[in-house]
């Protein structure tokens, strides 16, 4: 955003970049209460991964009024905070996404990874794709043997147990 865009905007929104944001609960409230100090926040919104919910660093605060605003952008731009220069710009209200600040409120809960991929896992398969995760695997084992072979050891492989098109856990017939 250029200078000129900069001195015509009028708006409540500041953009926090390359501070030091941390994923806990406690870094969003020492962020609320050391730019309080400047004038009353309406939200605050630190920007995080949604995998692991580490901070992206950057953030955005929402102010009551815009001359709040710009006198934070004035006197915190380039302000060294947690041994990070803070980079503050304000950002006009035509350029604010409608979704910046859809759940604002929620604190991260992270994944739980383990159930993710027991659900994968555990599904219900037709017998196509029963046959193309078994072909999979016998593609995989065939490899294997060639690259030990091609190493030069004698070495007998099991044989897979799944080769013989046993019936999976779970299978979903379509009904017709």
């Amino acid at each position: 955003m250029g200078s000129k865009a900069k001195k015509k905007a009028v708006t409540k929104t500041l953009k926090k970049a390359s501070a030091q944001f941390s994923a806990s609960k406690d870094a969003t409230a020492d962020f609320l209460l050391f730019f309080k100090q400047f004038g009353t926040i309406k939200r605050l919104r630190i920007a995080r991964n949604r995998k692991m919910g580490k901070s992206k660093h950057f953030g955005f605060i929402e102010f009551e009024s815009p001359e709040v605003a710009r006198v934070v952008e004035e006197c915190m731009h380039n302000y060294l905070m947690y041994e990070h220069l803070l980079q503050v710009q304000l950002v006009p209200p035509e350029r604010v996404h409608p979704k910046l600040w859809k759940g604002v409120n929620r604190w991260y809960q992270p994944l739980d990874w383990v159930q993710i991929e027991r659900k994968r896992h555990d599904k219900e398969r037709t017998l196509e794709q029963q046959k193309k995760l078994v072909a999979g695997i016998m593609k995989r084992d065939q490899k294997r043997r060639k690259r030990i072979e091609a190493a030069g050891f004698e070495y007998e492989c099991p044989e897979i147990v799944g080769c013989v098109q046993a019936a999976p856990k779970k299978i979903r017939f379509d009904e017709e």
